[in-house]
This record gives structure tokens, sequence and C-alpha cells, in this order.
């Protein structure tokens, strides 16, 4: 193995979510002006993802003002902060140039559920997921706390419509008249 590639594994940045070509995210990148430092936003669509170690780069393309923006960003540099995925995107190819003559609804992506139990480490999942059943739960008692009390009077009106059907039934026995058997013709 090359010294230069032992190097680079031991660098090697693992903070990073797996994206690829298509996903929508969030690049915060770190801005100096002056002596002051601050975290500036790049959001859009990822058209490149270029592998090589230390030299790992992926460029992100923006509308901004009618305008499409491309920024560079690369991947083991300290100035990228973190990268959050926004969405999924569906995609056939991994270089995305043809968005760039593309506007409007014709340069939207499909979306495509994939797996993302490699974007959140397992303790913030079952975060998550015990959340998510405390707020089910709290759902739940309140849906049986705002139930109104049941009607009996629904009951007793389908207690009164079956009283009346047979005496209804008998009326209209009367007026037709009966065949061999004694039921009513129609």
């Amino acid at each position: 193995m090359h010294p230069v590639d032992v190097i680079e594994r031991q660098t090697h940045r693992r903070d990073l979510p797996p994206f690829s070509s298509g996903d929508t995210v969030r690049v915060h990148v770190k801005i100096r002006e002056g002596d002051k430092e601050r975290t500036q936003v790049f959001e859009g669509v990822v058209i490149r993802r270029r592998k090589g170690g230390a030299s790992a780069s992926f460029t992100v393309r923006k509308i901004s003002y009618g305008v499409g923006v491309e920024r560079i960003f690369p991947v083991e540099s300290p100035i990228v902060e973190k990268v959050e995925i926004k969405s999924r995107g569906h995609v056939r190819r991994s270089r995305l140039y043809y968005l760039r003559d593309l506007r409007g609804k014709k340069a939207r992506l499909r979306s495509k559920v994939r797996d993302l139990s490699g974007l959140i480490s397992e303790e913030e999942a079952d975060r998550q997921a015990g959340t998510a059943a405390e707020a089910l739960a709290d759902d739940a008692e309140t849906a049986v706390e705002a139930a109104p009390p049941e009607e009996p009077v629904a009951e007793e009106a389908a207690e009164e419509s079956a009283a009346e059907a047979p005496a209804e039934e008998a009326a209209a026995s009367e007026d037709a008249p009966a065949d061999a058997e004694g039921e009513p013709k129609e």
C-alpha cells in the first residue's frame, strides 16, 4: 500500500451523511469576513459527486433569483461544517449536467424512498422512536377525553324503526291478494 493512501485513510472524514447525485442537501459553510467568522447555508441539488480520497468533492446547484449557481465543495475541507439531506432524488446517472438546461417543473427530480438508517445514529433513532411513541400515546389519550359520550338516542331510533317495519309489512300484506301459499303477490 502506498504511504499516501495510509495517511488519507487516517484523515478520512466520517461525520458527513451518505448522499449521492440527485439529493437535495443543505451545506453549512464557514465564511470568514475580516476577523469575523459565520456559517452560511447553501441549499441545492447535488449534480455531481467526485470520489478520490482526500481530493473528493461534490457540486451543488441552486437557482438564486433566476440565475443558476453552482458551488464545488471539497469533502475533506474544514470549511464544510456539516451536510443535511433535505430529500432524496431518484436519478439514473451520476452526473446531472442536463439540469442546467431545464427550468421550472421540468427541472424537478422524482423522489425515491431509500433506507435512511445510515443517516442518523442508533441513539438518535431510539430517541425519535420514543418521542413518536409518546406523541401517539398523548394523541390517544386526548382522543378518548375529547370523544363525546355515546348517545342513547341513536339506539332508541334504531329500535323504533325495527318495531315499525313489521307493522308496515302487515299493512302491505292486507292490501295485496295472497297466493296459494298465503304470501302476498307483488
